[in-house]
């Protein structure tokens, strides 16, 4: 994992935990160096790329999750005199799927293979159990398909974790993803605002919200929603 911040930290621990040979770099030696599993167990974490690229086995995968634009760029061009034919990186963070495109024509001019990853449910998912959205080539997917299912979010039993398709179709996706939950979080907030015309108590909203939590429309946001709106202010009053 390249990228020890937020997202990065906890999906590389997500993975140690779940008993996967993992390695972290960062540039901070803070964030390097203070890596260990719920187990108790530490993990090897560098601050010198190509030593992190020399510790993993081969043929390598590689994810990096930083802030997408010029830093995916950066780390890509970082890692590539390291990396050898076999050996691909995965692209976990909210790239644009057109940089996608052009990054993944890039890695494959140079012999190696590129994956863009839409990886949603914020740090706590991260953590214990995200949905992801691989794109890549099916032989790539095989390759990782064992850790990513260890890691993912389950529903009714089966792993939150599936091939998009080739190219970019995982960051078009999560885009796709993106554009729904934040249409659905402001469909929320513009429903709390008629609801408080009707309703002053935010604990009354709130027991709206979490019968419709319950309901065919239900989901996470819904079931947050109630929650912060029951959660007391230092007067003892609703958010």
């Amino acid at each position: 994992m390249v990228g020890l911040g937020t997202m990065g930290r906890a999906l590389l621990l997500n993975m140690a935990d779940k008993g996967n040979a993992v390695a972290g770099f960062d540039i901070d030696p803070e964030k390097a160096h203070s890596l260990v599993s719920d187990g108790g167990a530490p993990v090897d974490g560098f601050t010198d790329i190509k030593e992190f690229v020399q510790s993993i086995h081969r043929p390598r995968a590689i994810m990096i999750l930083v802030p997408a634009g010029a830093p995916v760029d950066s780390v890509l061009n970082s890692l590539s005199p390291y990396l050898e034919e076999g050996d691909f990186v995965i692209d976990g963070g909210n790239s644009y799927f057109k940089d996608t495109d052009r990054r993944l024509k890039e890695m494959e001019g140079k012999g190696f293979g590129f994956m863009g990853m839409g990886v949603s449910g914020g740090e706590k998912g991260a953590r214990l159990g995200p949905s992801m959205m691989p794109g890549g080539t099916e032989a790539q997917y095989e390759r990782v398909r064992p850790v990513l299912e260890s890691i993912a979010a389950h529903h009714n039993g089966t792993p939150c974790v599936a091939r998009m398709g080739l190219g970019s179709a995982g960051h078009y996706v999560k885009t796709v993803h993106n554009g729904i939950e934040y249409a659905m979080m402001q469909l929320i907030s513009e429903v709390y605002d008629v609801m408080k015309d009707y309703h002053p108590s935010d604990r009354d909203c709130a027991d709206h919200f979490a019968g419709w939590a319950e309901g065919p429309a239900g989901g996470y946001l819904l079931e947050i929603t109630a929650h912060i709106l029951r959660y007391p202010d230092d007067k003892g009053q609703g958010m």
